[in-house]
């Protein structure tokens, strides 16, 4: 399942399918996968987007195609979540020195 997870571009299942196709339910998916890693699994598949976000960022892709690629809402939803994580905004983070 962190395989899976851990791929930022591919479609996220939902908790309760990914659940029903592991025999468990949602609240014992999170609880196990929390467990096992120390983060919920949105948490776990947020944490590798923005982890691919910084490659890009590094290799001078613009914030909105990083934004579209990783599949986040609006440019300014990834800048949230980018700064949440990294605390600072993308465009400082891609910006040398």
């Amino acid at each position: 399942m962190r395989r899976w997870l851990a791929d930022p571009l591919a479609e996220a299942p939902s908790l309760p399918a990914l659940a029903a196709r592991l025999g468990l339910s949602r609240y014992q998916l999170n609880r196990r996968f929390q467990g096992a890693t120390g983060m919920t699994p949105h948490a776990f598949r947020l944490d590798r987007r923005i982890d691919r976000a910084r490659s890009l960022l590094r290799a001078g892709a613009a914030l909105s195609e990083v934004a579209l690629e990783l599949g986040f809402a609006d440019q300014s939803h990834f800048q949230r979540a980018f700064k949440a994580r990294v605390a600072m905004t993308p465009g400082a983070y891609r910006r040398p020195g």
